[in-house]
């Protein structure tokens, strides 16, 4: 059975644990305290060596960190990777803009609100988030008006990984209301089978105010 390395706030980890929810496959989880410094712990490090969440470890004790490469891993010969090497690519098209805009604006933005941690920054710095936030976000509506999901007519595992924090994005105080193609893909997503309608608080975490 796979184990699942897993903070619940996170929606890194919430993306690993929706696939596997709509893959309706087994998995046993390993609460990671990484507000505590146990992300660092020695025998953490051996499994991810930058000490975050998610990550998984297969039957025969290999493992594998990031939640997007996890999704790919899990996606593998099934309805949510694409076998064609163009729409796969298309596919990691957005995985990867997961990774270098979603993380560092919305995702971002949205950690510092919820935990306090918005305080602590700069005007400046909060403005840049947020300017960064509304580009991504209109971004995804100008692609969403083109297609039903990110990398075309079908839902893959890049929808999984935008979806995770974009539709959260008011969290951060974040409008949506005039991003009619985003919310319509917003209400797309939640109506897949097996969905994972869960959101978990940071207030579950009385450490999660410190900083990584």
């Amino acid at each position: 059975m796979i184990t699942l390395y897993d903070y619940l706030p996170s929606q890194n980890a919430w993306k690993v644990r929706l696939l596997l929810n709509q893959l309706q496959l087994p998995y046993q989880q390993k609460f990671i305290s990484i507000f505590e410094g146990e992300g660092q712990g020695e025998d953490f490090l051996r499994v991810n060596p930058t000490g975050a969440v998610p990550a998984i470890r297969l039957e025969n004790g290999e493992t594998i960190a990031e939640s997007n490469a996890i999704l790919v891993y899990l996606a593998q010969n099934t309805r949510f990777l694409p076998g064609d090497p163009v729409k796969q690519a298309q596919v990691m098209q957005w995985l990867f803009f997961e990774a270098d805009y979603v993380q560092a604006s919305v995702a971002t933005l949205r950690h510092w609100v919820l935990t306090g941690k918005d305080k602590n920054r700069s005007q400046a710095m909060l403005d840049a988030k947020r300017a960064a936030s509304n580009k991504v976000l209109g971004i995804l509506n100008n692609t969403l008006q083109l297609h039903e999901f990110l990398s075309g007519d079908t839902y893959t595992i890049a929808d999984i990984a935008v979806f995770s924090y974009v539709h959260l994005a008011q969290d951060a105080g974040l409008e949506l209301d005039d991003l009619d193609h985003l919310n319509r893909w917003i209400d797309s997503v939640k109506t897949q089978p097996h969905y994972l309608n869960e959101v978990h608080p940071y207030s579950l975490d009385a450490h999660s105010y410190k900083e990584l």
